[in-house]
């Protein structure tokens, strides 16, 4: 996956960009604050996810402009694509996306073309945050394997909604709970689905990463990866969701109705699951150093690279976002070297923190949202 040249306009503070990008390494270099990580949100956005800054449509507009452009020319070793994306500000629900000139309904048409990895400094925390973090991982992680499954997440969240909503009704005496009935065969459908496609991901992830963590750890340390469902017991050998599993979820939702009724939302299900790592047998969340939160964090955005890499047979952008200021010299090197191969695209403050990885690159200043190449 090589990214040729992008271009932006009243993206954030962005003005009039246009990059010719090296299939290599792409270093962004400027102050904080001047608009080298709107350039990698707008390529992610591309990618057909959600902002990793968690921003609303309006917020992606300048706050002095009318709307936004962004255009993109990719290859992904058969052909060149080109994906248009603008959004107006007076038409802030409608955004206007084309694929080779094709209009696209929806910015999740884009998943399985534009194949990226972000890695910011939030995600440093990923083994130790909390675990709607290390959901929100996985699920970006399997939409860009299965282009279905970003629909059926944001299904399961307004069904969970709507769920969340009656048993506040039921707890204050406006609704009967018969009234689930509605609900949970919908959600159980979907959150079946949801967990399979996880659990399946995490193993897959669990023989990439352990093999990366016993190098960065230099065979002194073994990293274990498990998928922790708050609805079945076991999932080993068990893909049925549309019939077993999907059973077994609606019989949890039922036997705790009364639990969900006194809390006023629903308690168990996919979207209370989490990733656990273990170094060692330990539970991280609890025992681990932030040396080694910072190297599983590393190593789970390898790894996740990596699988995508396999499963597309095109290797993913890299995408890291001032990333490598945050780690030791070690780490520095371990991350560069695994990406070695791989289009990337970086921001840093100081050039001199990445010169001595590679002169097969290209380096461009950014200030005050416009961009120099040097």
């Amino acid at each position: 996956m090589i990214i040729k040249n992008f271009n932006a306009d009243g993206y954030r503070n962005l003005s009039e960009v246009k990059l010719d990008l090296h299939p290599r390494l792409n270093v962004l270099c400027g102050k904080n604050a001047q608009g080298k990580t709107n350039i990698l949100e707008a390529i992610w956005i591309l990618s057909g996810q959600r902002s990793f800054r968690a921003a609303k449509d309006k917020e992606l507009i300048n706050i002095n402009g009318d709307g936004f452009t962004l255009s993109l020319t990719f290859n992904d070793q058969r052909r060149d694509l080109i994906i248009d994306y603008s959004l107006l500000k007076s038409d802030i629900k409608n955004k206007r996306i084309k694929l080779n000139g094709v209009p696209l309904k929806t910015p999740s048409e884009l998943f399985g073309n534009l194949g990226c990895v972000v890695f910011t400094p939030e995600d440093l925390e990923l083994s130790k945050g909390s675990p709607e973090n290390r959901r929100s991982f996985i699920d970006t992680s399997v939409s860009q394997i299965k282009k279905s499954y970003r629909a059926v997440t944001d299904k399961y969240k307004r069904i969970l909604e709507q769920r969340n909503l009656q048993l506040k009704q039921i707890a204050s005496s406006r609704a009967d709970s018969s009234m689930l009935d509605i609900w949970d065969p919908q959600l159980a459908q979907m959150g079946a689905y949801m967990t399979v496609l996880r659990y399946n991901y995490c193993k897959k992830l669990q023989l990439t990463a352990s093999s990366l963590y016993e190098e960065i750890s230099m065979k002194n340390e073994h990293l274990n990866i498990k998928y922790h469902s708050t609805v079945f017991d076991s999932l080993d050998g068990r893909n049925d969701y549309k019939n077993d599993l999907a059973i077994e979820y609606l019989d949890k939702l039922r036997q705790n109705r009364d639990e969900d009724i006194k809390a006023g939302f629903t308690l168990k299900g996919a979207h209370r699951d989490d990733v656990r790592c273990y170094i060692n047998d330990m539970y991280a969340k609890d025992y681990a150093s932030q040396g080694q939160h910072r190297s599983i964090a590393l190593i789970l955005k390898l790894a996740q690279a990596y699988i995508l890499t396999d499963e597309t047979k095109d290797p993913p952008c890299i995408l890291l976002d001032d990333v490598l200021s945050e780690l030791d010299k070690a780490r520095q090197s371990f991350v560069m070297k695994k990406i070695k191969g791989m289009q990337v695209i970086i921001t840093c403050c100081d050039e001199q923190l990445i010169k001595s990885s590679t002169t097969d690159s290209k380096l461009f200043y950014i200030e005050n949202g416009r961009v120099k190449e040097k």
